[in-house]
């Protein structure tokens, strides 16, 4: 990328959009187009196409997508497939009319088979069933992956994907009812600690095991591989490291300073037993993260006491 090229960054207010963003501003790019989704509906292909061929982006970054923890990706199937499907169709399709230079197509560890060797190797794709639970948003991820190598295989298209393993950072999600598990404990334990609670409930065993990668890292990671990085097969973007969720949750309890019980409810689910990336492709172009987990959990719960800590349900 040049730093006069046009740049198209498709969900800059999330987590990784805006992540994206930030992390090119400071790198000196400042040709962007930037629209909300009250401004353009990704949904909508007519408007999209349209939108395009105004615009005509060198670069895009396609980072929107619904999303969402355990209890939103079970309850909202149909929601998650048809929303995600039709957001990429509408952008890698548009992306190819109008000779984009190059598209990078973000995804999920959840495309990877529930029970496949770890750690998740590229390979893996496709050679086992998914995790029932999230199912229908890791199935629109495949497709995503498989439209980007189909339009480079059919029309020569350079459309990347890359797969973040467990994302944290700020403009993260902690609404409870649909936030992935690392926001969510941060915003229990500092309510808790708020209110007094002697102590916090969470989900199933606490015995699975996950990767997080820092919002900030991946968007290093994402500008990194785009000017790097031109192969039809999808690339890990992780850490390499895990830890379990158990372990997770005493590192968010030590840093918010809640000083109660953890409580684990067996009875709800674990989701998917452990998801740790392969990031040795990642590693051989030349790229690793610099953000800790633990450094990183510091800078969230900053970021929730700067701009979330007075959500309530």
């Amino acid at each position: 990328m040049e730093k006069h090229s046009k740049i198209y960054i498709a969900g800059h207010r999330g987590m990784v959009g805006s992540a994206i963003l930030r992390k090119l501003q400071k790198e000196g790019y400042k040709n962007f187009v930037l629209k909300t989704s009250k401004e353009l509906d990704l949904r909508n292909q007519e408007a999209v196409l349209a939108f395009f061929a105004v615009e005509k982006p060198d670069y895009v970054f396609l980072a929107a997508a619904k999303v969402g923890g355990i209890v939103a990706n079970n309850t909202y199937r149909a929601d998650f497939l048809y929303e995600n499907l039709a957001i990429q169709n509408s952008i890698i399709h548009a992306s190819y009319l109008n000779d984009v230079k190059k598209l990078m197509f973000l995804g999920s560890s959840c495309i990877y088979p529930k029970l496949a060797p770890q750690p998740l190797k590229e390979e893996y794709l496709l050679t086992g069933l998914l995790e029932q639970t999230n199912e229908p948003y890791a199935i629109a991820k495949i497709a995503g992956i498989k439209m980007c190598e189909a339009y480079r295989a059919q029309y020569g298209c350079d459309f990347i994907s890359v797969m973040p393993t467990n994302l944290y950072g700020p403009n993260d999600n902690y609404d409870l009812q649909n936030s992935h598990v690392l926001p969510a404990m941060i915003r229990k334990f500092h309510e808790a600690k708020e209110k007094g609670v002697k102590e916090v409930i969470l989900w199933g065993s606490g015995s699975p095991m996950r990767e997080f990668l820092h919002a900030d890292d991946l968007a290093a990671a994402c500008i990194y591989l785009m000017d790097n990085y031109s192969e039809a097969e999808l690339i890990n973007v992780g850490t390499g490291v895990d830890v379990t969720i158990k372990e997770l949750a005493n590192t968010v309890k030590d840093i918010v300073g809640f000083e109660g019980e953890i409580i684990w409810d067996s009875s709800k689910p674990d989701g998917t037993p452990r998801k740790l990336m392969d990031v040795s492709k990642l590693h051989s172009k030349g790229w690793k993260h610099t953000i800790d987990l633990s450094d990183g959990i510091t800078l969230a719960y900053q970021d929730f006491l700067d701009n979330h800590a007075n959500l309530r349900l």
